[in-house]
């Protein structure tokens, strides 16, 4: 019988069942995610925008500054004021402003001492109370004290048309021509073309005086406003193209944002140490302003169609321009051109290939290619002659234009400014080497460069 009995070498395999085909491709595709989202965390992002047909909204918004034929009158005496006019109504020659008592005196309890209020008074006063709530804004809280001293001066000027119980003499001061009444200085009075600078335009530098929460004055301050005449000017300031688009325009379209009010009126561009403004000449409508010194206006003027794109999103960049002499044209397509390149090589000798490249724009003299398919001192050769053009640095030329990401990578398309705002541009549509409608392009050029894939 055999002998089982004996020593006997066992060897132990490891069990490798889990390593199989479907575990190696779950770990590849685990690996390329991981990978990718790693790469898509660090890359930067282009952020797309589809290309749209129309025109800018919104002309052109500004800022105006006003400026009007502006008087400040001197108290003539001491004491304490009670105003009779109200702020923005026109008084005439000779009419009361406002009256100055030697004792202080409440301005309500001698309106109502000596007014009786008509159906037509109270019409009035609940009419400019709803219009003052509806415009009432935290951030001008000081307008509550300029309707409350209005709403006094209205019923002050009710006395003044009855007798007067109280038997109070005051020295009246009297209009000393006819204009519209303000009780604000600002120290802008009196500005003419020479004084306007960009600095005028900043409203965190604007400081006002309210002449009337100080009810105690003394001889020769400063106590109204008195605006005469209809004429007044409205300044603002442009940009150096804008100026050059409107240096030949007489008149202007522009409307008022506060009333929705439209006007037509005289118009001119003010260049002052390289700083340029439009100023907008009125004869009327002074009476719906006169106690504004800002008023929001909006530019009403023809604007051009075309294809609508993001001003951030154009660059510029070189191109070689080739005499139209030396291209070969693509009969099937405008956007691509055949060249014979001559290069010279180290050693003395010269190669010449034919090449094709894409047009970024052309033109009568010439075609407008990529500078990566020269370099300085290359030629292009005419073909079936000898004739050739030498590569310099003269033949660059720069041109605006957009990054088109259609194909998942970054493309150059020329474009033509027609129009533009600070945020939009609109650009001539139908241009072979330009864009069209719905294509999607970088919303902003600093982010990508040509053949970027996006």
């Amino acid at each position: 019988m055999p002998d089982h009995s004996g020593n006997r070498k066992i060897t132990t395999y490891r069990n490798y069942s889990w390593l199989n085909i479907g575990t190696i491709l779950f770990g590849a595709i685990f690996l390329y995610m991981l990978i990718s989202l790693v790469v898509y965390l660090t890359a930067s992002h282009v952020t797309s925008y589809e290309v749209t047909a129309g025109s800018i909204s919104g002309n052109y918004r500004y800022t105006a500054l006003a400026v009007k034929n502006e008087e400040i009158i001197q108290a003539d005496y001491s004491g304490y004021v009670t105003w009779y006019a109200r702020e923005g109504a026109r008084a005439g020659s000779g009419m009361t402003v406002l009256t100055i008592d030697e004792y202080e005196s409440s301005p309500a309890d001698t309106a109502s001492a000596g007014a009786v209020l008509s159906d037509v008074d109270f019409k009035d006063i609940r009419t400019s109370a709803s219009s003052f709530s509806l415009h009432f804004s935290d951030s001008t809280f000081q307008d509550v004290y300029d309707f409350k001293a209005d709403l006094e001066s209205y019923l002050l000027q009710l006395s003044t048309t009855q007798d007067d119980p109280t038997g109070s003499l005051r020295t009246s001061m009297n209009a000393p021509s006819s204009g519209f009444v303000v009780y604000k200085t600002d120290g802008m009075e009196g500005l003419t073309d020479a004084d306007i600078n960009s600095g005028l335009f900043n409203r965190n530098n604007y400081e006002s005086v309210n002449l009337r929460l100080n009810n105690k004055v003394k001889a020769g301050d400063d106590i109204y406003k008195l605006i005469s005449g209809e004429d007044w000017t409205l300044y603002f300031p442009i940009t150096s193209a804008l100026a050059t688009q409107l240096h030949d325009r007489e008149t202007i379209r522009f409307r008022f944002l506060k009333d929705d009010t439209t006007f037509s009126a005289a118009f001119s561009v003010l260049e002052n140490d390289g700083e340029y403004f439009g100023k907008i000449s009125l004869r009327n409508s002074l009476v719906r302003y006169v106690t504004d010194r800002y008023l929001e206006i909006e530019l009403l003027m023809d604007r051009r169609t075309g294809l609508k794109i993001p001003a951030s999103a154009i660059a510029e960049r070189y191109f070689y321009k080739i005499p139209a002499e030396y291209v070969i044209e693509n009969s099937d397509s405008k956007k691509e051109i055949t060249l014979l390149r001559e290069r010279f090589l180290s050693d003395g000798s010269s190669s010449a290939d034919y090449i094709t490249a894409t047009v970024y724009d052309s033109s009568s003299d010439g075609y407008l290619v990529s500078t990566g398919l020269f370099s300085p001192g290359d030629y292009v050769r005419m073909t079936d002659t000898s004739k050739k053009h030498q590569i310099v640095e003269d033949d660059l030329v720069t041109i605006q234009g957009v990054y088109n990401i259609n194909r998942g990578y970054a493309i150059f398309r020329q474009v033509t400014v027609i129009d533009e705002n600070e945020e939009f541009c609109i650009v001539e549509p139908n241009n072979p080497y330009g864009l069209a409608a719905h294509d999607y392009i970088a919303l902003d050029a600093d982010t990508v460069d040509a053949d970027d894939i996006v």
